[in-house]
């Protein structure tokens, strides 16, 4: 009870309001759910059967009016002319003159026009062949406008059905699918009403059957319409105990019921009643067809209802959550116009920790959370200005910082380059120092052509370019520079003097340190991934493996015993530009040479219109 206490103290101001509304709703909605539950399987059971006795009641007229329909088929067929001469009275003529009659001559016609638009499927007559005259006969069977109709009895002397004729002289009968030989099945139709008729000839009486063929689907798709619970069905028997249709045989064939048990059932109840099948507990409807003596028996099984029952539980509480969480929100919703206002002061106060403070909107009513709201938004104004001012002294240090980094390279290379031109002027060599003069003021103009800094790959080139040529004039063209940059580079922007200190080191600690004094400096790039990268390869001496991590430290010293400084505030320049992504990398192979990769984000300078000038 202590911990209990404790938490619920801890809760706030909406949470508790919250749980106890949920708990005055949830409370009586418990006690209706278990009342309800008991008697949920007996409305279902009892709303199942009463569906279930309202569709037998409109199915077994609909199973009805087919068999009418293949009687009043049959019927018609009997009434005709020749069907009259052949099987009413006896045969005085021969049959080859009875096949020659007009009456024979349309008496099919006549039976395809009776059978259209019915469930008929097919007509034929079964003849016995006198053993004394069965070329006299067969004229009937062979005639062309008979002989699909007129048939032999030999085909079906060995189908059920012919037996049940032969053996109780029945004169009409209903046949399920079994009843017929497999060639009745597949040619003309997978039921049929039978009916017996007799020839009399020449002092002799002789058997034959009228077979009115229909389909048995139709009775299985009314069966199976008339069930509205899943694992249940509907089946047709005879009155031999025979399964007639089914709307599942495998279930029909489960739940199957002997004639007398329904015949009893039927006489003591016209409802469902329950019964106890493979040990399960089903409830088992009749209903009589009375044409053919038939019963249409239907079978439902309690499982189904028992999950109809739980899903109609299921419901009920799918409905109370919604209530339930209808509830809720309403809760929340008084809840939060107590505490909302607070709420929102402290979340508020929460986004200090991702960002600057932002002020909230004035409040309307000046009570304490307004004098709370005033306060906090004065307290963020004040922390804004701190911000700021902080940022422009970063700023200010940042711009302060790359002046300074600039400031060390320009004299470096400047120390250099004049101390050629004096080589070259005392050796008496004017020419070459006005060449050297030139480019040395091309040079300049280069570097100081913008007062921001940036240039673009195209002038940096150039630069480079001059940069070279007057150390050539120095070393007497010991190094061959190849600049092999895409076009599609040169109006990048980038940094100035940021290919010059890294050809310089190329140059002075790479290719002259070599014996031969001489060397080759490529310069290529390309576009990745948003980014430009610039390689600088040259084959001079190489870094040493020891060495090579503190070329961008600032630290340590090149082979000839320089301080690197130029190369460092290169690397550095780019990463206070760009950040950490960017700058110089370097790999080296001792011997072989060294590559050098610039790495600067992709912009393109839009306010360059000057084309670089060739050297």
């Amino acid at each position: 009870m202590h911990k209990f206490k404790q938490w619920y103290q801890d809760l706030n101001l909406q949470s508790r309001f919250t749980l106890v509304l949920l708990l005055i709703v949830s409370i009586p909605a418990i006690a209706i759910i278990f009342f309800f539950y008991g008697r949920a399987y007996d409305m279902v059971v009892s709303y199942t059967i009463r569906q279930e006795q309202d569709r037998s009641a409109e199915t077994a007229p609909l199973i009805e009016e087919s068999i009418q329909k293949v009687l009043d088929v049959s019927e018609e067929i009997s009434s005709l002319d020749f069907y009259q001469t052949l099987f009413k009275n006896a045969i005085t003529d021969s049959f080859t003159d009875l096949a020659d009659s007009p009456d024979a001559a349309s008496f099919s016609q006549k039976v395809d026009q009776l059978i259209t638009g019915t469930p008929v499927t097919n007509v034929k007559i079964y003849m016995e062949v006198p053993k004394d005259s069965p070329s006299d006969i067969n004229a009937l069977l062979n005639k062309e406008d008979l002989k699909d109709t007129f048939l032999s009895l030999d085909q079906v002397r060995g189908t059920y059905w012919y037996g049940i004729f032969r053996g109780s002289r029945v004169s009409q009968l209903f046949c399920p699918s079994f009843y017929l030989g497999t060639k009745e099945q597949k040619a003309y139709g997978d039921q049929a009403y039978i009916t017996h008729a007799s020839v009399i000839y020449n002092n002799g009486t002789y058997d034959a059957y009228m077979a009115v063929y229909y389909s048995g689907h139709d009775f299985q798709q009314i069966l199976s319409e008339n069930l509205t619970l899943d694992g249940s069905v509907s089946y047709i028997m005879n009155e031999r105990n025979n399964l007639v249709s089914a709307s599942s045989d495998s279930l029909a064939g489960i739940y199957w019921l002997d004639y007398d048990k329904i015949m009893e059932s039927y006489m003591s109840s016209n409802s469902f009643v329950e019964q106890d099948i493979l040990g399960k507990t089903v409830y088992v409807g009749f209903y009589r067809i009375k044409q053919p003596g038939w019963f249409m028996v239907t079978v439902l099984p309690s499982q189904p209802l028992i999950n109809q029952s739980n899903t109609l539980v299921l419901q009920f509480l799918s409905i109370y959550i919604a209530v339930l969480v209808l509830a809720f929100l309403l809760a929340s919703t008084l809840s939060k116009s107590i505490t909302g206002r607070i709420s929102s002061v402290i979340s508020q106060m929460r986004t200090v920790r991702h960002g600057p403070p932002v002020p909230m909107d004035s409040p309307s009513a000046h009570d304490e959370i307004g004098d709370l709201i005033d306060t906090y938004n004065y307290m963020t104004r004040k922390m804004n200005q701190l911000m700021e001012k902080q940022a422009q002294a970063a700023e200010d240090l940042r711009i302060a910082e790359f002046n300074s980094l600039q400031a060390q390279i320009n004299p470096h290379f400047l120390y250099n380059t004049m101390d050629m031109i004096n080589w070259m002027a005392q050796q008496g060599r004017t020419s070459e120092v006005c060449n050297a003069v030139q480019s040395l003021s091309r040079f300049y103009k280069l570097t100081l052509s913008r007062k921001k800094g940036i240039s673009t790959i195209a002038k940096e080139e150039e630069h480079v370019s001059i940069y070279v040529h007057l150390q050539n004039m120095r070393y007497h063209d010991s190094i061959s520079f190849i600049s092999d940059i895409p076009d599609e580079l040169m109006e990048y922007q980038i940094p100035k003097l940021t290919l010059q200190p890294v050809i310089e080191n190329s140059i002075l600690h790479g290719i002259l340190e070599k014996p031969s004094k001489s060397g080759t400096i490529v310069l290529t790039g390309w576009m990745e991934d948003g980014d430009i990268v610039l390689l600088i390869s040259d084959d001079g001496v190489g870094i040493a493996p020891d060495k090579l991590p503190m070329i961008l430290s600032g630290e340590g010293t090149s082979i000839s015993g320089g301080t690197n400084i130029a190369i460092y505030n290169t690397h550095r320049r780019l990463q206070v530009l760009y950040g950490a992504d960017y700058g110089l990398t370097y790999s080296s192979d001792v011997g072989k040479g060294t590559e050098v990769q610039i790495r600067i984000p992709a912009k393109r300078d839009e306010t360059s219109g000057e084309t670089p000038k060739p050297l």
